[in-house]
């Protein structure tokens, strides 16, 4: 299955990135079949060749969410945003949110 994702190039702490084409088994850094284009979240800007995703994604290639959002949000194809991650619910444990009260202890008769 293809896929249309993001490829991290540049130094360390100057990320850049690469909108790519590639096969979903191939490692993020490795092979890809054709550059669509770039993006720099720096500056924020994405350079992407439209006609190239709309006919990668006419042959059945499938966004990645973060490709997805982007593209969305740069209005360069149409469709919904994808949530990418779901923030974690902070759990109360039943035990935690009760107060522990200690038992009196028992009265011994004095002798």
């Amino acid at each position: 299955m293809l896929k249309i994702r993001l490829q991290r190039i540049g130094k360390k702490g100057q990320a850049y990135f690469r909108l790519i084409v590639t096969e979903h088994t191939q490692k993020p850094k490795g092979r890809f079949l054709e550059d669509l284009g770039a993006y720099d979240p720096h500056k924020n800007t994405l350079n992407a060749k439209k006609e190239r995703v709309e006919y990668w994604m006419s042959k059945g290639a499938q966004l990645s969410a973060t490709a997805n959002n982007l593209l969305v949000g740069r209005q360069i194809i149409k469709g919904e945003k994808v949530q990418v991650w779901k923030a974690k619910k902070k759990v109360e444990d039943p035990k935690a949110a009760a107060p522990v009260v200690a038992a009196p202890a028992p009265e011994t008769p004095a002798a």
